[in-house]
C-alpha cells in the first residue's frame, strides 16, 4: 500500500514552526539558513512534496521561470542556461528555457507566448532591446534582463560594454594592431546594440581601422564569416563579440595556413571554460558568469514573490590575457 503524502501541517508540527514559516522555509524566503535546513530535513524525513496543482490554484502562481536565450548555439548562453536553471531550482522554482536561435521575430513571438502561458516571470538576454514590445510586455509579468538595459523590467544585471570594449581595443591598440576586423553576433535589423556603437565609437577615438562583420554563433558559420575576413587585405587581429565566434577564426585560420597569433590576433568576449583549452589559449573578456547568474536569480526570486523596487546590476569585466594576442 503506497505511503501517504505527508501534508505541510504535519512538517510544521515536526518543526514547531508555522505552517506558513514551514512554507517560506521551503521556498528559501524570508527565514535563515538555519532554519530552511531543518525544515527541509523534516521534509524529506516526512516524505513531503508539495502538490504544484494545489500551489498554483491557491497561489495564482506556476513556479515556472521563463528563460529566453538570445542564441543557444553560443556556447556561454548554453552555460549561462543551466547556471540560471539550476539557481532558480534551488529557489523551488523551475526555467522553461525558450531559444530565439538568433531571430529578433522569434524572440518577440516567444516573449509573448512565454507571457500566454502565466509564467511567474521571465529572464532574457534580448536581442533586439529596442524593440516596441518590451514595455508593454514587461508591464504584464516581472523581467529580468541581462546584458542590455530594457524599458519596464523589474530588473537587470547589465553589462558595461563601454568597459569591456574599451578594454579589448585598448589592449590591441597597445600591442600595436591598427587595423581590427570586428565579428559581432547582431543582425543589420538590430544596428544599435550599445556594445556594436561602442565598438565604432572606441575605434574612432584610438585611431583604429575598424571593419565589422555579422558572425553567428554556430561553428561552421562563424567559420565561414571568419574566412570572409581573413581573405584579401587582412586585420592583423579579430575581435570577436562572443568566445563562440572566436572558434571559428581559429578554424578559419587553421584552413587557411595562419597562425594564432603570428599572423592575426584573435580576442573573445565572454571567457567560456573551453577557451583556456585551445592552443593558443585565447584572451578575451570576462563577464564573471557565476555572478550574473547570482544577481539574475536572486533578481528574479524577488519579482516574482511581488518585489516592487526596480533593481539594476551593473557587471564590470575584466581582461584575460591567454597566448592569441601577440604585439603586431
Amino acid at each position: 500500500m503506497p505511503r501517504k503524502r505527508a501534508t505541510l501541517r504535519e512538517v510544521a508540527q515536526a518543526t514547531g514552526l508555522s505552517p506558513a514559516a514551514v512554507s517560506y522555509a521551503l521556498r528559501g524566503l524570508q527565514v535563515s539558513e538555519e532554519t530552511m535546513q531543518r525544515v527541509r530535513a523534516a521534509a524529506d524525513r516526512l516524505g513531503y512534496e508539495a502538490d504544484p496543482i494545489a500551489r498554483a490554484l491557491a497561489s495564482g502562481r506556476t513556479g515556472m521561470i521563463g528563460l529566453l536565450c538570445a542564441s543557444l548555439e553560443d556556447l556561454w548562453q548554453q552555460s549561462l542556461a543551466v547556471g540560471i536553471s539550476r539557481g532558480l531550482r534551488e529557489k523551488d522554482r523551475y526555467a522553461l528555457i525558450l531559444d530565439a536561435v538568433g531571430d529578433p521575430g522569434r524572440e518577440r513571438a516567444l516573449a509573448q507566448q512565454l507571457r500566454d502561458q502565466r509564467v511567474d516571470g521571465m529572464i532574457v538576454q534580448p536581442l533586439d532591446p529596442a524593440a516596441e514590445f518590451w514595455p508593454e510586455l514587461c508591464e504584464s509579468l516581472p523581467v529580468v534582463a541581462i546584458g542590455d538595459s530594457l524599458a519596464g523590467t523589474a530588473g537587470e544585471v547589465v553589462f558595461d560594454n563601454r568597459r569591456g570594449v574599451t578594454l579589448a581595443l585598448e589592449h590591441l591598440r597597445a600591442l600595436g594592431h591598427r587595423r581590427v576586423g570586428v565579428l559581432t553576433p547582431t543582425r543589420p535589423s538590430t544596428p544599435d546594440r550599445p556594445a556594436d556603437v561602442h565598438v565604432t565609437a572606441e575605434g574612432d577615438r584610438l585611431g583604429l581601422d575598424i571593419e565589422v562583420a555579422t558572425a553567428p554563433h554556430d561553428l561552421a558559420a562563424a567559420t565561414a564569416a571568419a574566412r570572409a575576413l581573413l581573405t584579401g587585405a587582412r586585420p592583423s587581429a579579430v575581435f570577436c563579440f562572443a568566445d563562440s565566434i572566436a572558434y571559428g577564426v581559429y578554424a578559419a585560420a587553421a584552413e587557411l595556413g595562419l597562425s594564432i597569433p603570428g599572423d592575426v590576433s584573435v580576442l573573445g568576449y565572454d571567457d567560456h571554460p573551453m577557451s583556456g583549452l585551445l592552443t593558443p589559449g585565447l584572451t578575451t573578456v570576462d563577464w564573471n558568469i557565476d555572478g550574473i547568474v547570482s544577481a539574475a536569480v536572486r533578481l528574479m526570486a524577488e519579482a516574482a514573490d511581488g518585489g516592487a523596487r526596480r533593481r539594476r546590476v551593473v557587471q564590470q569585466p575584466t581582461l584575460r590575457e591567454r597566448g592569441s594576442v601577440a604585439a603586431r
